[in-house]
């Protein structure tokens, strides 16, 4: 079993090992280890009084046998290795030393738990905004923010409209998608997440996904806000919206359009500053739950992933 004091001590010496396996290293993990732990007790303390309500009788404090994971540390650790390297059950169940349902069980329940844990801590983004004067009371210090959309493969359906509504064209595949608002907020770091949209199908467009959520009506308009072409639009919802310039379509008059060398500058200037959104977006996908395929069969865990892994990087910018 590799949660053990002795491979804790090779994790807490080896700071490129901690990473590969837990995507944080080691003075993350502890600073994140009380919070967590207060969190793991409110949530054990609820999980039995529901139970108690479903059975109709008080349980024991110290009924029922051992868990598997003992400690706050190795509970933490366990679903830091879920996030991080995204093995299959089967797969997990080996390296860890127990039975894959019950891997699935402590999975979805520390999932939650650091989910809560995040959120206390102030490191997941939000949401959605409701107006102009909610984002300037969350981050009064923000000049410009820089929105993109991500997506990520998912496995494919056996249903043909479950396909059909996945399928990104633009992909080539079946993938979820969301809209990304990054900036310097809480961190003061221009690749920290701001705002998540929801998980969506990969067959909505990134700016009829931003129209369903009101994205740009609810952002206050003295912001700049950088964007790639797939926003077209935007300027009619809101002001300081910079985007690259694209060629002009092809016409009789015009049978090669080419941009000016200003316009060519300017792309490549307003390229230079989004930038910050890939930055952040990659920091998300530096956990495989979100790199590789997605295998869950669980209503919105694909959504859970990438709201916990938003937040993990947040955390770990926060204490950069």
């Amino acid at each position: 079993m590799i949660l053990n004091p002795q491979n804790f001590h090779k994790l807490a010496k080896n700071e490129r090992l901690c990473r590969s396996l837990t995507g944080m290293n080691w003075e993350e993990i502890t600073s994140l280890e009380s919070d967590f732990s207060w969190n793991l007790i409110e949530y054990n303390a609820l999980e039995k009084r529901e139970k108690e309500q479903k059975l109709g009788r008080k349980l024991q404090n110290e009924g029922g046998r051992p868990p598997f994971l003992q400690t706050d540390l190795e509970k933490l650790i366990f679903v830091l290795i879920y996030i991080k390297v995204y093995p299959t059950f089967d797969v997990l169940s080996f390296i860890i030393g127990f039975d894959k349902s019950n891997c699935h069980s402590w999975v979805i329940k520390l999932m939650n738990v650091l989910e809560q844990t995040l959120g206390r801590n102030l490191s997941l983004p939000e949401r959605k905004i409701n107006s102009a004067e909610e984002f300037l009371r969350l981050f009064p210090e923000v000049k410009e923010i820089f929105i993109d959309g991500t997506e990520r493969a998912v496995q494919r359906p056996k249903n043909q409209k479950k396909q059909n509504k996945l399928y990104s064209k633009k992909k080539k595949t079946h993938t979820r998608k969301n809209v990304v608002v990054s900036g310097k907020g809480r961190t003061k770091d221009k690749r920290e997440i701001l705002m998540l949209t929801q998980t969506k199908s990969g067959r909505r467009h990134d700016k009829k996904l931003a129209d369903k959520e009101q994205l740009f009506e609810n952002l206050p308009k003295e912001i700049e806000k950088y964007t790639d072409s797939g926003f077209q639009g935007a300027q009619k919802q809101t002001e300081n919206v910079i985007m690259p310039k694209k060629k002009p379509p092809k016409s009789k008059n015009n049978s090669n359009p080419q941009l000016t060398q200003e316009e060519k500058e300017m792309n490549k200037l307003i390229a230079s500053m989004r930038v910050a959104s890939e930055h952040a977006i990659g920091g998300m996908k530096r956990f495989n739950c979100l790199a590789q395929k997605y295998r869950n069969k669980l209503t919105n865990v694909d959504d859970q992933f990438i709201l916990l892994s938003a937040g993990l990087w947040n955390f770990h910018l926060a204490k950069a």
